[in-house]
């Protein structure tokens, strides 16, 4: 298995501000869920974000796939990459160095 990481960045950043519409909270509730039961199956290895709420805030996650292609599957099946309410960019990633 290969290393991944897709960063993601909504797509309407005053929802870090303002907060999120009803309808971008279900799709985030969604999002989270998704990742959540991707890393009980052992696929992502590490989600998190950025707690800033500019322009510049974007989260991550590190998973693992076999090829681009499964990854980009991954990624495209993230509820709030769907929704649109989240932009997704997906890299090869390798892990150099880990909190044991």
């Amino acid at each position: 298995m290969n290393q991944w990481l897709y960063r993601i960045q909504p797509t309407r950043p005053a929802m870090l501000i303002k907060g999120t519409t009803p309808q971008e909270a279900d799709i985030v509730s969604r999002h989270f869920s998704y990742l959540k039961d991707l890393t009980e199956k052992g696929v992502m290895i590490l989600v998190g974000r950025a707690l800033n709420t500019d322009m510049s805030s974007f989260g991550i996650c590190i998973f693992e796939a076999e090829d681009e292609s499964a990854a980009r599957t991954i990624m495209e099946a993230d509820p709030a990459v769907m929704a649109g309410v989240m932009l997704a960019e997906c890299f090869p990633f390798r892990i150099a160095l880990m909190e044991k």
